[in-house]
């Protein structure tokens, strides 16, 4: 069969043949994938730049953790699996979701991982209650496309979005956003600007995307001066400008703020398969009802080696139809 391989961390992936997977336990199935998501994520484990395969030194590799397609029995479902990027691949049964009709494969595929990068974080971490104002750091890129939906979807009242490009970020008032903040204007008109609606509509929760210099400012912003101060649950889900920040510890003790990250190995096991049982079924069902906007760009396996690195538009994701 047909399949994306990495044969060394760092090279791009090949299309090449290789043998068809065969299952090893009774939670294994065949699936014959019709469609499969590239994410950041995929990327980060096939150059072992992840958290989650640092320790993993494994060279040849077949890329993709989940994807869309067909058991024995015609059943389509989305399911978490092995080299998914690829004519057929083992998926675990107990982390699969029967589709339903009028979603189309693309969507399918490309919506769990923004679902658990969005979903997971408002209302496992950040424990979003109906009413309250959400800011979204980074919300220009798919996921936090995704986000501005599920957090109108779970009833925030008003929500706040920045990026860096004005026409995406504009683009957002029609899917429930409610105001808009540039990342590339001056860090004091940036600070300006989020300390003046955090005192006119105190900011509950910031989902944060980027990390690095905006969730230093975003941080700073929120900084007190002694007085009572409104609490403000900051859940950090990726780190596309960087890895580390510097935060001061009069940041923290002057404000009531609850610091958390939201990602794999923050997850409980009862979280993980409320995400399987309800979330994802539902934010399905929202996308066939038309209810929840999904953009993807479509490729061909066969193309997999001139498109893994294509850059993508803001909001959008990448796509390998199989």
């Amino acid at each position: 069969m047909k399949a994306a391989v990495i044969h060394q961390r760092g090279e791009m992936p090949q299309y090449a043949d290789v043998p068809e997977p065969t299952v090893k336990s009774d939670d294994e199935l065949i699936i014959s994938v019709k469609a499969a998501a590239i994410k950041h994520f995929d990327k980060g484990r096939a150059k072992g730049t992840h958290y989650s395969a640092k320790d993993d030194k494994q060279n040849a590799t077949l890329i993709g953790g989940d994807g869309v397609g067909l058991l024995a029995d015609g059943t389509r479902v989305y399911a978490l699996g092995d080299g998914m990027i690829a004519e057929k691949a083992i998926i675990d049964k107990r982390r699969m979701v029967h589709l339903p009709e009028g979603i189309d494969d693309a969507s399918a595929c490309a919506l769990p991982n923004a679902v658990a990068g969005s979903a997971m974080a408002l209302r496992f971490r950040a424990a979003l209650q109906a009413g309250e104002t959400v800011l979204i750091n980074g919300a220009t890129g798919f996921t936090g496309k995704i986000a501005v939906q599920v957090a109108k979807h779970y009833g925030a009242k008003k929500i706040i979005v920045t990026g860096r490009n004005e026409q995406t970020l504009q683009s957002l008032l029609a899917l429930g956003a409610d105001e808009t903040i540039l990342t590339t204007q001056s860090d004091e008109d940036f600070m300006a600007q989020i300390k003046d609606i955090h005192s006119n509509t105190p900011v509950d929760i910031i989902i944060d995307y980027l990390w690095g210099h905006t969730a230093e400012l975003l941080l700073a912003s929120l900084k007190g001066n002694g007085s009572f101060t409104h609490r403000t649950r900051f859940v950090s889900v990726g780190s596309v400008t960087g890895d580390n920040i510097q935060l001061s510890a009069e940041n923290l003790r002057s404000v009531d703020l609850q610091l958390s990250g939201s990602g794999l190995g923050s997850w409980t096991r009862d979280e993980m398969k409320l995400l399987f049982s309800e979330i994802l079924p539902e934010m399905f069902r929202l996308t066939a009802e038309n209810k929840l906007k999904v953009d993807t760009i479509k490729v061909d396996l066969k193309d997999i080696e001139k498109l893994w690195a294509m850059e993508v538009a803001d909001g959008k994701r990448l796509v390998v139809i199989i």
